[in-house]
């Protein structure tokens, strides 16, 4: 009994083994010469060419990979934007004129934010005292 066991789980295991072969080679072998395509690494935005984008209607922005997303926002009088820091790095916003004046937030670390409340209508604009080339503008509207 013991020997009839053995043989049919040997079987099983050998059938096992042989569809393994099968099927490993009946895929194509290209995969195995093509060689697998790094990932892309984001752009330090101290080198990004791209000009920013429309202002967008929003009261959050987010600092990720060196810069502020999105870059330009607009926001009625009374409104209050927070910023949220998603870098390792430590960073500031600091409005250098403007309706704001001129302030410059606490270095907030990984996860901090920074809110303001606009109560003057007019372009704001402000960067990363830390890391200058990050740049924003808020654009506030009666």
């Amino acid at each position: 009994m013991k020997a009839v066991f053995l043989v049919l789980t040997a079987l099983l295991l050998l059938t096992a083994c042989g569809a393994e072969a099968r099927q490993s080679s009946s895929a194509p072998a290209a995969h195995a010469s093509t060689p697998t395509p790094m990932p892309s690494m984001p752009m330090p935005a101290s080198t990004a060419s791209a000009a920013p984008g429309p202002a967008v209607a929003t009261d959050q922005v987010t600092i990720s990979n060196f810069a502020f997303s999105p870059a330009t926002i607009t926001v009625k009088v009374g409104t209050t934007v927070t910023w949220t820091n998603q870098d390792q790095d430590a960073h500031t916003v600091s409005f250098r004129s403007g309706p704001a004046g001129e302030k410059t937030s606490q270095p907030l670390q990984m996860g901090d934010t920074y809110s303001y409340t606009f109560t003057k209508a007019g372009t704001v604009a402000y960067i990363c005292s830390i890391h200058p080339f990050m740049k924003g503008t808020v654009e506030v509207t009666p």
